[in-house]
């Protein structure tokens, strides 16, 4: 099951479901691990990250800087925002 690769601006239009999408408290800890390093590179080299999340529709994918990760969510370049509990994965 590939992630289907989406622009940043689209996001916006996505509808994310209500429940967490990793199993385990250890996948849990590293996304955030992930998502807070991914963070750092975004705001000091305006690295990119790739991250994989689930909408309502299916695994999705987009390349982007991250600029701020919340308690429950990712916030990107321009605004767009992601449910922590959604992403199944990052690669920086």
């Amino acid at each position: 099951d590939s992630p289907t690769i989406i622009q940043k601006e689209e996001v916006a239009q996505l509808h994310f479901p209500p429940g967490e999408v990793l199993k385990s408290a250890d996948e849990r800890i590293r996304r955030r691990f992930e998502l807070d390093r991914a963070m750092v590179l975004g705001n000091m080299d305006h690295g990119k990250a790739r991250i994989t999340f689930r909408d309502t529709e299916g695994l999705k994918q987009v390349e982007t800087t991250i600029w701020a990760v919340t308690e429950e969510r990712v916030i990107l370049k321009s605004g767009m925002v992601i449910p922590i509990r959604c992403i199944t994965d990052i690669k920086t």
